[in-house]
């Protein structure tokens, strides 16, 4: 058979993305070809790679899997993309699958590097898998217990997905601590209550920062109790960030972990693989009460044009969705 046509997003330059016309080849032997159905966009990673903002130190590490491109640009970049499967092994063909992979509206990847979905799981509710594997790893790493009381300071996607697991534990108290009052209703409905930072709790025995700001960490350090932990998740690019390490962070012996979803948490390394991790988020996605955190679709071909809105939105907490052209009528 002859190549496919199918179109990519790239970023190609600071702030300005394009779709690309591609070619794609039958599947090799050992891999499946996927038509997308939904995809997601990360606003704080995939804000860093559409500003060129991404530490050239940082590189290799950054490579997502089955990018194309290098950073700065042009890069075909992205990391969360649900599908279905349309060439490959019986075993999989027709199915409804999880992928690493850039935007793109078909795509070959190895069979073994695609999950099916729980069958009642919907295919845009899974494109929070990428997002609750990592906040799933993030509440492995701070280890909370059943009547902790925790914080969770920033109310993205990430944050509000560390408060519902957190917020599931028996006895638990989950405070949501951001700058936009307008996020309270939707941490509540996920279980937890919401403080802005100046009525931030104070002494909590767990605290997780995901604001990806220096003012974030200075009120998750506030908030942390004595010999608290303050779990880390947020990413600052090329950014530098002041850590206010002279007050009370040595009097009341905190403890500052970072968390990265690249590897498993070294609670669970020695017994967990990356496919495990991925599957235990697929199944945590049979909760529909996470319907909330999805943003109203954007048409795969009015993709380029509204990045800068997307990524621009500072009030907006949900994970911007991708609607592709295969995906059933609403």
């Amino acid at each position: 058979m002859s190549d496919r046509a199918v179109q990519a997003l790239w970023y190609v330059g600071p702030a300005r993305a394009e779709l690309r016309a591609e070619s794609l080849a039958e599947p090799a032997p050992g891999e499946v070809q996927v038509r997308a159905l939904y995809g997601a966009i990360s606003r704080g990673t995939e804000r860093l790679v559409f500003n060129g903002r991404v530490p050239p130190n940082e590189y290799q590490r950054m490579r997502g899997p089955n990018m194309a491109g290098a950073f700065p640009f042009p890069a075909k970049y992205g990391y969360a993309v649900v599908g279905r499967v349309e060439e490959g092994p019986p075993t999989l063909r027709g199915r409804n699958v999880f992928a690493l992979h850039p935007h793109q509206d078909v795509f070959n990847v190895a069979a073994d590097f695609v999950s099916p979905l729980p069958k009642a799981l919907s295919p845009a509710r899974a494109v929070l898998a990428a997002n609750l594997e990592t906040a799933l790893n993030a509440v492995w790493d701070g280890a909370p217990g059943p009547a902790d009381r925790i914080a969770v300071v920033g109310g993205g996607v990430v944050g509000m997905l560390v408060a519902r697991l957190c917020a599931r534990l028996p006895g638990s108290e989950v405070t949501l601590i951001d700058v936009v009052p307008s996020r309270a209703g939707m941490a509540q409905a996920l279980g937890a209550s919401f403080a802005t930072p100046e009525a931030a709790p104070e002494g909590c025995d767990l605290v997780f920062h995901a604001s990806g700001t220096g003012a974030g960490l200075a009120t998750a350090l506030r908030s942390a109790g004595e010999e608290a932990t303050i779990v880390e998740l947020s990413w600052y690019g090329a950014g530098e960030v002041a850590a206010p390490l002279g007050e009370a962070f040595h009097s009341r012996r905190l403890r500052l972990v970072s968390s990265q979803v690249g590897r498993v948490a070294a609670s669970h390394r020695p017994r967990w693989t990356g496919a495990r991790r991925l599957a235990a988020a697929l199944d945590l996605l049979a909760d529909p009460a996470l319907d909330g955190l999805l943003a109203p679709p954007v048409p795969f071909a009015d993709l380029p044009a509204r990045l800068a809105e997307i990524f621009g939105s500072e009030t907006d907490a949900r994970c911007p969705l991708i609607r592709y052209p295969a995906a059933p009528p609403t």
